[in-house]
């Protein structure tokens, strides 16, 4: 790998990082601020049921949408349109994982954020400087993902403690696995671009959220163990 390379591919991985991080920063500011106030959680739930609003329903929802427009018209939209909808995707996520404030106790978020954020850094940093090829071991955690989105989902209707320890096991797992895969990947695509040119910033913001979905989810499985509820 030539040093322009090198530095070409340095570059791209600052970008994705920056760029997931204000991501993360947009989320919690904002989880923090729904979770705390009163009058906007009542806009996602209703004070009196408990229940979702119809508002709660399409945060809810919504991002799911917003990453399926940013990942299959990836090629029609410029890096700004692209920006914009990452950072809406991370305001909506906010809103939407204030409710975990309700749940559980603010020190046991704190301190499940922090060691997710370990866990994270040490498989980024194993992602970049393994020289084994995790492209295979990619397609099996893509695979076990399915397998556990359909076990949560039937386990909704069967709520089997057991399973959903095992869920909770296998997704910490996954996600770990998947965040140094991820690194591999975008390390690789860095390798490959023009730093600076349109193509070079989309694929940048479209890592950016791959990373930020492997942290979210990461510290949604941990919070399942770490988590203190109220």
């Amino acid at each position: 790998m030539h040093a322009p390379a090198v530095s070409d591919m340095r570059a791209f991985l600052s970008n994705v990082f920056t760029y997931m991080t204000g991501a993360l920063a947009i989320t919690g500011v904002i989880a923090y601020v729904f979770g705390t106030s009163d009058s906007l959680m009542s806009l996602l739930i209703n004070q009196e049921t408990y229940g979702m609003t119809m508002f709660g329903l399409i945060v809810a929802f919504a991002p799911l949408v917003f990453v399926m427009i940013m990942s299959f018209s990836f090629q029609r939209l410029s890096s700004f349109a692209l920006l914009m909808l990452f950072i809406a995707y991370s305001a909506l996520m906010g809103m939407s994982l204030s409710t975990i404030i309700l749940a559980y106790t603010a020190s046991s978020i704190a301190s499940t954020f922090f060691i997710t954020a370990g866990t994270f850094g040490v498989m980024a940093f194993l992602g970049y400087t393994t020289k084994q090829d995790l492209t295979k071991f990619g397609s099996i955690l893509f695979m076990a993902l399915i397998g556990i989105v359909i076990a949560m989902v039937v386990n909704i209707f069967l709520g089997n403690g057991m399973l959903d320890i095992i869920i909770s096991c296998l997704g910490v797992l996954i996600f770990t696995g998947l965040t140094a895969y991820d690194v591999q990947k975008l390390k690789r695509i860095g390798s490959g671009v023009e730093y600076g040119s349109e193509s070079t910033n989309k694929l940048a913001i479209m890592g950016a959220l791959n990373l930020y979905l492997d942290f979210v989810n990461l510290f949604l499985f941990l919070l399942r163990f770490f988590g203190d509820r109220r």
